[in-house]
């Protein structure tokens, strides 16, 4: 009996042995946090001591529903106040959080131009997955330091006249948008977009708050234009919750750094442009995010560093030097004012931030000045640095004589006599605003806009009366690029406005004088605007037919433009 439960004892023993060397299953120990309250998308975490600020945290919520990410943002003695990414409402009391030990990052990579995303790089276009080949990006980093950067030096063309003309932008710039609702904001953001096609420049557009119709139609119009091809929409829609709308700037910004410092085959960087439309919304879900978390507020109950908040992230935006690859990422962040208060704590921490800005005023634009561009106190700190030399030639004293019509036009408006003089000034003030004019969403190319300017400030409009100037530029560029092709063609290559090119300019302007005045010619007339065989291609305008036909049709245009700021 005692040898039977020997065998027994050590047959026990093997198997026990046996299973003991066939278990790989590795130990490991993890920090399990739990949720102790969650209201307003925050949730306050007890346990996971180590985390990091701005780190990703993984809440599994109760009844098998799935992962919620949350970001911790406070980091309290003895709990996380973090704000939760999505969903908040599934996230209950006692729910188990773990650490991810990754800083908030999002997927990149070039398959990601010609979709609609969210900020955590997720579609919403409804097109599919995105198998990103980029890796992951973190979406708050340091900006590059002085030493990895260069001066601004090449032109940030945006097809808007009175832009390239007299507030240059710069590839590597940081140039704000400012002006009160509906005064055409997006409109020249979008412009721009629209005039890098062929330019190398990829886009990336980050609408932050912004009602979803209001979104597609900017996709819409993009796609029309066919710009899509080179543009990454970030949507963070105004249903979002604030965290969403919070870090919607960065991780656009994110998506764009991945072009700026990927270098190609010849060793460059890719030049980028990143619109923030706008900021104004980015600063208010942050005060509410701060507001429910309990950190002090301050004046207009921002938080302390709602400074830091916009001032991180356009630092960002810069030119590299070309031991980096000579990428660059162009910021145009867009904020919205009240009454044209300027003087508000969003719209003057971002004036400090930036290199310049354009202010677009009410009075302006629906005068019909179209983009309602304030000339007298818009400015770019860039300046001529950033025009090509043909441009800086022919705009050298556009500004100046604007902010003297201006001033003269308050002054003539009491009627009393004027001098010649003045008189010369107010009418040609009078057509150089006409010129300035544009419509929605037809950029112009560079070369166009120094002929038409050239013509302007050397005096050929001066007899063309003010209601003519529309019909006489129209057909104008109609001339120039059926019959002086050859001008337009130095221009652009040689982004200079040479000699012999300004010979051939001042020869088929006046050529194209003679032929307006004659009652007899067909310029001038809806006949010869309308000719097919004058007509721009799309190619060359950069617009589809749709586009084409809107233009064509002024109230319709209008229409658009109330709709779309």
């Amino acid at each position: 009996m005692a040898v039977d439960t020997q065998l027994r004892a050590s047959e026990i023993k093997n198997v026990l042995l046996g299973e003991i060397e066939r278990y790989d299953q590795a130990l490991g120990a993890e920090q399990v946090g739990e949720v102790l309250e969650v209201k307003d998308g925050i949730a306050r975490i007890y346990g996971l001591m180590g985390t990091m600020s701005s780190e990703m945290l993984e809440i599994t919520p109760s009844g098998g529903r799935a992962v919620v990410t949350a970001l911790a943002l406070n980091l309290e003695e003895d709990n996380i106040g973090a704000v939760i990414l999505g969903d908040w409402t599934v996230v209950q009391e006692g729910d188990q959080v773990r650490r991810t030990e990754r800083v908030l990052d999002i997927p990149v990579g070039p398959e990601f131009l010609g979709r609609v995303v969210n900020p955590l790089g997720e579609p919403v276009d409804g097109k599919g997955a995105i198998a990103a080949s980029g890796g992951r990006r973190q979406v708050d980093i340091v900006a590059p330091g002085i030493v990895l950067r260069q001066p601004v030096k090449e032109p940030m063309q945006t097809g808007v006249k009175a832009i390239d003309a007299l507030i240059p932008i710069g590839r590597g710039q940081r140039e704000l948008i400012i002006g009160d609702r509906g005064t055409g904001k997006t409109a020249i953001a979008v412009d721009t977009i629209i005039n890098q096609k062929g330019q190398g420049v990829v886009c990336v557009y980050v609408a932050i708050g912004q009602k979803n119709s209001t979104i597609a139609g900017v996709v819409a119009r993009l796609e029309a234009a066919g710009a899509m091809e080179y543009t990454i929409v970030v949507a963070a829609n105004a249903s979002d919750p604030a965290p969403l709308q919070y870090i919607a700037p960065y991780s656009g910004t994110a998506l764009a750094e991945y072009f700026m410092y990927t270098k190609n085959a010849e060793g460059k960087g890719t030049a980028t442009l990143c619109v923030y439309d706008d900021l104004s919304k980015q600063a208010v879900a942050y005060r509410q995010m701060s507001l429910v978390l309990r950190r002090p507020p301050g004046r207009e109950a921002y938080p302390g560093d709602v400074f830091y908040l916009h001032s991180r992230l356009l630092e960002r935006a810069a030119k590299l030097s070309d031991e980096m690859g000579g990428g660059s990422l162009t910021a145009l962040p867009i904020i919205e004012t009240q009454a044209g208060d300027v003087s508000a704590y969003i719209p003057t921490n971002v004036i400090s931030i930036t290199d310049g800005q354009i202010f677009l005023e009410s009075n302006l634009f629906y005068s019909g000045v179209r983009p309602a561009v304030n000339v007298g106190i818009s400015v770019s700190r860039v300046g001529g640095a950033a025009q090509i030399k043909a441009m800086k030639k022919v705009a050298g004293k556009l500004k100046g004589e604007l902010a003297q019509y201006r001033e003269l036009e308050a002054f003539a408006a009491f009627g009393s006599e004027l001098d010649p003089v003045t008189q010369r000034q107010l009418a040609r003030g009078a057509r150089s605003v006409e010129v300035l004019k544009q419509k929605q969403y037809t950029p112009m190319p560079v070369e166009h806009q120094v002929a038409i300017i050239y013509a302007l400030t050397n005096g050929y409009l001066d007899e063309v009366d003010v209601a003519q100037i529309p019909a006489w530029e129209r057909d104008f560029h109609v001339y120039l690029r059926t019959q002086h092709a050859g001008v337009l063609q130095s221009i652009r290559e040689t982004r200079e406005l040479t000699s012999e090119a300004e010979e051939g300019l001042k020869s088929a302007i006046a050529t194209y004088g003679g032929l307006f005045a004659d009652p007899h010619s067909p310029v001038g007339t809806d006949d010869y605007a309308q000719n097919p065989i004058l007509q721009e291609t799309d190619a060359d305008r950069h617009m589809s037919e749709e586009q084409l036909q809107l233009a064509a049709r002024p109230e319709a245009n209008a229409a658009g433009a109330r709709q779309s700021y």
